[in-house]
């Protein structure tokens, strides 16, 4: 039996000394810790994921455009039958493209008023990612043949225009310093949470209507959209993009586009890294607290350990196993501790926000086991590194004035 260890369990399971109300602190301290760099993780990854998703709902990853579209609504027509198109098909992390355009226009009802950015889409758009906004009615139908007068307005613009499903709304286009209308029908009401950014400003109506607006035949539209499979390669698939379709057309990513949403996103990993950080330098300290209180404890022990020959690495392992235990036990119920707030918070919702501010009704949880693992691991080490100068107090015990001072 491996000796230092168990004298370590026997320290362990009868700690009843001076020291005992300190290591509980100390286990309380690690506890909190990994529950927040739990909660910190869980949060951080579900803002990105919940907002990321809303933003990639309404515009896909990526877009392509006319190299001369200046960030404009109403940019340069592109044709529908592009050569490019086939090769883009056979890239494997490419899962759909769809066309669209854009056109500004106004609401009006006999007491509001409301600008607005039609969306125009085709019988390609691609409904797994947008049909989740959708909070009453039913999305666009639209085929090749005839063309809708349905429309998909927001909830904001639903309640500032007193607009209902099933309602008709007239909007208005200039179209070469001529005013234009065009009557619609409501089929659906979403909701995004993003409102500045989409809520407040689009509503999405069939292509065709843009297409016949700007004088534009049916082959015509204003650029592609992109569905890829995995995020991550966003830019990888991007950079592709670009060099497949040549000089005439740009592609960007989503990243790109909504630069301030994306670079908001990354900030939140620096707040996740500084928060994580601080709890595991807590989390070290009370653990050199309690070893440097539970030496100063057993310092009679140490003594007499010594004068029956044992070695000061052998007496630091003592120290250093009973550490790991203590660590052990405050991980075991930090662990419990978040991973239920997560579990709790993600099925009930316990926490609110304001949406106007956070884009979100909730506090999102997003749960990785393997970012726990890491976590977990990583504050162990941290933890047991942090022990061994602390520990080599013990080499400077003497045997004889440890076991006269008890």
């Amino acid at each position: 039996m491996n000796l230092e260890y168990y004298i370590s369990k026997k320290i362990f399971s009868n700690n009843k000394g001076f020291s005992k109300p300190i290591v509980n602190i100390a286990i309380l301290g690690i506890s909190l810790g990994i529950a927040v760099m739990i909660l910190t993780l869980a949060i951080v990854s579900g803002f990105q994921k919940e907002i990321r998703e809303k933003v990639i709902s309404f515009g896909s990853h990526i877009q392509i455009t006319s190299y001369d579209n200046n960030d404009s609504y109403e940019g340069s027509p592109i044709n529908r039958e592009q050569t490019f198109l086939s090769e883009l098909s056979k890239n494997q992390g490419i899962r759909h493209i769809q066309c669209f355009a854009t056109k500004a226009g106004i609401i009006k009802t006999k007491t509001e008023l409301q600008g607005v950015v039609v969306k125009g889409i085709g019988s390609d758009f691609d409904w797994d990612f947008f049909k989740k906004n959708i909070i009453s009615g039913t999305p666009l139908t639209i085929s090749d043949g005839a063309k809708s007068d349905k429309i998909l307005i927001s909830k904001y613009q639903s309640e500032k225009l007193k607009l209902n499903l099933n309602d008709t709304i007239i909007v208005y286009f200039i179209q070469n310093q001529q005013q234009r209308a065009r009557r619609f029908s409501i089929c659906g009401i979403y909701e995004t949470g993003l409102g500045e950014m989409f809520d407040q400003i689009y509503v999405m109506a069939d292509i065709a209507h843009i297409q016949k607006l700007n004088g534009w035949d049916a082959g015509s539209i204003a650029g592609f959209e992109i569905i890829i499979n995995d995020y991550k390669k966003i830019d990888e698939v991007t950079e592709f993009v670009n060099e497949t379709i040549g000089y005439d057309f740009l592609a960007r990513s989503i990243k790109e586009v909504n630069r301030p949403i994306f670079s908001w996103l990354d900030a939140q990993d620096i707040n996740a890294v500084v928060v994580i950080s601080l709890m595991a330098l807590v989390s070290a300290i009370n653990m050199i607290s309690a070893l440097l209180v539970l030496i100063l404890e057993r310092t009679n022990m140490i003594g007499i350990l010594k004068a029956l020959g044992m070695s000061n690495w052998g007496v630091r392992k003592i120290f250093l196993y009973n550490s790991s235990f203590l660590i052990l036990k405050g991980m075991i119920m930090g662990n419990i501790a978040g991973l239920a707030f997560c579990l709790l918070q993600k099925q009930f919702h316990l926490v609110s926000l304001d949406e106007a501010t956070y884009y979100l009704s909730s506090i999102p949880i997003h749960l990785n086991i393997l970012h726990v693992l890491f976590l977990n691991i990583t504050t162990f080490t941290l933890c047991m590194i942090s022990l061994i100068l602390p520990s080599y107090i013990i080499t400077y015990i003497s045997p004889i004035k440890a076991m006269k001072f008890a």
